[in-house]
């Protein structure tokens, strides 16, 4: 029998969104790990907020919230905002109900920052990392690092001279034609007005340049998780500067191999994790071995107290 196109909406609803998904979703295991770490951070969260005036998001929420936009790469929080309006998985995940009002753009940007400022993103990889620990999840031998670029949220037209001597056609004062045609431009002479921590940089030979951190991660191998990681300014020694730091926080007193690619093979490199192995017992001794693999380099360091 034909079923009719009814486009009438119910008023009520009697399925909530945990019926709505599945057993196997891949976001049930990450919930189940964010909410223990969270149970572990009440104090620090107690400590954020004063203990009268209207109650702000909860730091639960805005903490999903957060994580869920960069596991779907949501790219602004007011697209993120938008997604929660309608998307019964992320409402879920964030643990919205589905009666609940979307919290304004601004007023989640402001949360936010005083997260960030507190350094509960710190704490709350921290608290994952213990998980993973207590499940067997992390080996203390094998590791890799490597870097990429973190595009930063200005545009060309910001990237402007340090002197002022900066060429505008005069079309739009509000935002004017910037003629870049024979313009040499460098972090040294140029920096934007927008974001000038950012830096001028390509992914390699033949890219385009493009406004940048360099972020940088160190990887467990054995079941690929992150253990470390920082953001620096796109320059030309991030890479090998933040290695040498984070391999410096691996705990314990016994050996490791670091894999890296071509960009860690550097002469400075190698005689800092020698360095670093000559100053006594309380020191590291790295012996650093390259060998080449399909265009590739592989750095095994051996590291002792």
């Amino acid at each position: 029998m034909r079923g009719w196109d009814r486009q009438q909406s119910g008023m009520f609803s009697y399925i909530s969104a945990e019926q709505r998904v599945p057993n196997d979703h891949p976001l049930r295991a990450i919930r189940a790990m964010v909410d223990v770490a969270l149970r572990t951070m009440g104090a620090q969260f107690d400590a954020m907020y004063a203990t009268v005036g209207r109650p702000s998001i909860a730091p639960e929420k805005l903490l999903r919230a957060l994580l869920v936009q960069v596991l779907y790469t949501v790219r602004s929080e007011r697209m993120l905002m938008e997604q929660l309006n309608y998307n019964l998985l992320f409402r879920w995940f964030v643990g919205m109900n589905i009666d609940d009002p979307v919290w304004e753009v601004t007023v989640f940007t402001k949360n936010r920052e005083r997260l960030l400022s507190a350094e509960v993103a710190k704490t709350f990889f921290a608290e994952v990392l213990a998980q993973a620990r207590e499940r067997h999840l992390l080996s203390g031998e094998h590791f890799t690092v490597d870097g990429t670029l973190i595009e930063a949220w200005a545009s060309h037209k910001s990237f402007k001279p340090k002197d002022g001597s900066a060429r505008h056609t005069p079309d739009d004062p509000g935002n004017p034609t910037v003629d870049f045609h024979g313009a040499q431009r460098s972090n040294a002479t140029h920096q934007s007005t927008t974001d000038p921590d950012a830096r001028l940089a390509r992914k390699g030979p033949g890219k385009e340049a493009k406004l940048c951190y360099a972020g940088h991660a160190l990887m467990e191998n054995r079941n690929g998780i992150a253990v470390n990681g920082c953001v620096t300014p796109a320059e030309g020694r991030a890479e090998p500067e933040a290695a040498l730091a984070m391999v410096e926080e691996i705990p314990g007193e016994h050996r490791i191999t670091l894999g890296g690619d071509k960009g860690y093979d550097r002469k400075e490199f190698v005689q800092e994790l020698q360095r670093q192995g000559a100053g006594g017992e309380d020191r590291r001794l790295a012996l650093p071995l390259v060998l080449p693999s399909d265009r590739k380099k592989i750095l095994s360091v051996h590291v002792t107290r």
